[in-house]
């Protein structure tokens, strides 16, 4: 392959442990969020505004006498705060392999690309030390979370921010395959625990068992 001029990394699955944000921290974010704005939701309510269903969000929220893009914004703020509580506890971890981002750093552009929140992707970004080029994460609005992968408007994003048209994004999912192909990116997939029972996506360019086998490839490329 030609020298990648962008390497972006999705983060859950990939450089934070675990495919994607523990569902209590989401109960445990609404559930403050309800507290912040006085609201006295029903158990079927809580239970619905516990989940990521915009419409029955929007529609609990009116039924309460809330603004729901007010709610939306501090189920994610507290969201972030939550999860980033439980990294700095290490009752979430990185993985063993992140390093190598640090490594590529030093050699090429990189970028971490997620569905994740904007600030905990800039909280990760932060703690992994590695020196990342660009950060971006799904806005806390619904517009923001309707734009996640496999939508590729967030690598789209990056891309832009950095100059770049073209380079590898790495991922452990099928839809970050999918969202890499359609920004025009190469693939990587990753990997893991969580989805080594998969198939290899049809659309992948390549198949990583570790993120460290990442500098030997953009040095046979050279």
């Amino acid at each position: 392959m030609p020298t990648p001029l962008a390497i972006c990394f999705d983060m859950d699955g990939v450089v934070l442990e675990g495919p994607r944000t523990d569902p209590a921290v989401y109960a445990d974010a609404a559930d403050a969020a309800l507290e912040t704005l006085d609201a006295d939701p029903t158990p079927d309510q809580r239970s619905d505004l516990r989940r990521n269903d915009l419409e029955g969000v929007r529609e609990h929220c009116e039924r309460l006498g809330i603004d729901p893009t007010r709610f939306w914004e501090l189920r994610e703020r507290y969201a972030s705060e939550r999860t980033h509580d439980r990294i700095r506890s290490d009752e979430r971890g990185f993985y063993d392999d992140v390093d190598a981002i640090a490594a590529l750093a030093d050699r090429t552009t990189v970028g971490l690309v997620t569905n994740n929140r904007q600030a905990t992707a800039e909280f990760v970004a932060e703690t992994v030390a590695a020196d990342f080029d660009v950060v971006r994460g799904r806005d806390p609005t619904f517009e923001g979370f309707e734009r996640r992968k496999p939508d590729p408007y967030y690598l789209e994003d990056a891309l832009d921010d950095l100059g770049v048209t073209n380079g590898l994004y790495v991922g452990d999912s099928i839809k970050d395959v999918t969202a890499g192909r359609a920004a025009g990116l190469e693939t990587a997939f990753l990997r893991r625990p969580h989805n080594d029972h998969l198939e290899r996506p049809a659309d992948a360019t390549y198949e990583l068992e570790s993120l460290a086998a990442l500098p030997s490839l953009v040095e046979a490329s050279e």
